[in-house]
């Protein structure tokens, strides 16, 4: 037991029923051009459900504030991660007369392309 629930309660339930759940969710907010701070209310809403899949699955504790935390900053990070990745897939393909990737979560201005488009 680690830190009241096994390793893999917490592999199944947090890390892949959850992590899934949370890239996939992530990826769909930016797929569809919504903000991030939407993306992580829905990722707070997620974690409240992985909490009660611990409690409904595994007898865990339901209302603990150590527990939701731990649950919803593996959830957050997962969701910004997909969030990121597929904003940057979006604005390297969409905008590729601008910008190009850098990096899975990244993108950044096209230098070559923009000085190009400056001298002309």
């Amino acid at each position: 037991m680690v830190a009241g629930v096994s390793r893999g309660e917490f592999a199944l339930v947090t890390a892949f029923l959850g992590g899934g759940a949370a890239w996939l969710s992530g990826r769909s907010m930016a797929h569809t051009w919504r903000s991030y701070r939407q993306a992580v209310l829905y990722a707070l809403l997620l974690a409240c459900v992985v909490r009660f899949f611990h409690y409904a699955l595994f007898q865990g504790t339901l209302l603990s504030l150590h527990y939701f935390i731990v649950d919803a900053a593996f959830v957050i990070s997962v969701t910004t991660l997909g969030f990121r990745a597929e904003r940057a897939n979006q604005m390297a393909t969409r905008y590729g007369w601008i910008y190009r990737r850098s990096g899975p979560f990244g993108w950044t201005e096209d230098a070559s392309r923009a000085s190009a488009g400056n001298s002309a």
